[in-house]
């Protein structure tokens, strides 16, 4: 079947939020302002499509709209908030790029699935795209790694910790193999992250990881920095196996430490 074939199928058997449906769905929400302040001159376009948002996504919060909803044409969904097209377009477009909304074919939108690695997304992008700064990107792995480190320490299962403790000591047979060295590094932060238990945390602190590898894969050829970093994964595996969740965040910590510093140091290398 053709992929416009499955569209079809699948507009079909989309629940359609009506325009008499839409409304009611709106008086039912608890609003943090009336309809009659969308209006009001001391608003601009702006603030007008940013309250639209809010409002759909209080709507979805509550339950009122779910996955797979399809919202109802521009022209009704501007009579049921009484504003003009423009706003409401801009607050449809913020809604799509933050991977909540999607459009299709007939300028109808649908509630997507919503799951965490569509709401990523937008922030992946963002950090792919804005100009790097390593104090602000290990500041930002810091808060993120290190809450992981330690709900896994709280939290994986005991197969999992043995296999954090085996990539671990896997490592020391590459100290003289970046390349194999980057690929279990990978593997060895997946495996941490994935035991805390929360998929959020996780994609977040994935899409960090991946910010700057091109200097990181510079860095891995210098002379003892696998080794170093080798030995303080042992440190943090360690403390996992136990269950030692402060032991685990203060070996990651320093490891952070590291990767970071030598990040710094390999960065001219790599501008020239």
């Amino acid at each position: 079947m053709s992929d416009a074939a499955n569209r079809n199928r699948d507009d079909k058997t989309r629940p359609d939020v009506g325009s008499d449906g839409f409304a009611a769905l709106l008086e039912a929400e608890r609003k943090p302002a009336s309809t009659e302040n969308f209006a009001t001159e001391a608003l601009d376009r702006q603030s007008i499509s940013e309250q639209v948002a809010n409002r759909i996504l209080a709507m979805i919060k509550s339950g009122n709209l779910k996955s797979g909803d399809r919202l109802p044409t521009e022209q009704q969904m501007c009579i049921a908030f009484g504003i003009s097209r423009p706003p409401l377009r801009e607050a449809l477009k913020a809604l799509t790029l933050m991977g909540v909304l999607e459009s299709r074919q007939g300028g109808r939108y649908t509630v997507t699935d919503l799951s965490p690695s569509r709401l990523i997304a937008p922030f992946n992008v963002m950090l792919s795209v804005t100009e790097y700064d390593v104090h602000e990107h290990f500041e930002a792995r810091t808060v993120v790694d290190l809450e992981l480190v330690r709900l896994c320490a709280e939290r994986a299962s005991p197969e999992l910790r043995r296999r954090i403790l085996e990539l671990a000591r896997d490592g020391r047979a590459f100290h003289h193999d970046p390349v194999a060295f980057r690929l279990l590094d990978i593997e060895y932060h997946q495996a941490i992250y994935s035991g805390a238990g929360n998929q959020l945390l996780m994609l977040l602190a994935q899409g960090l990881y991946d910010v700057a590898l091109d200097v990181r894969r510079v860095a891995s050829t210098e002379p003892g920095n696998i080794e170093i970093s080798v030995r303080q994964h042992c440190d943090v595996a360690e403390a996992i196996m136990n269950k030692d969740a402060i032991g685990a965040v203060k070996a990651y910590r320093e490891h952070l430490e590291h990767v970071r510093d030598t990040t710094i140091q390999t960065m001219p290398m790599v501008s020239k």
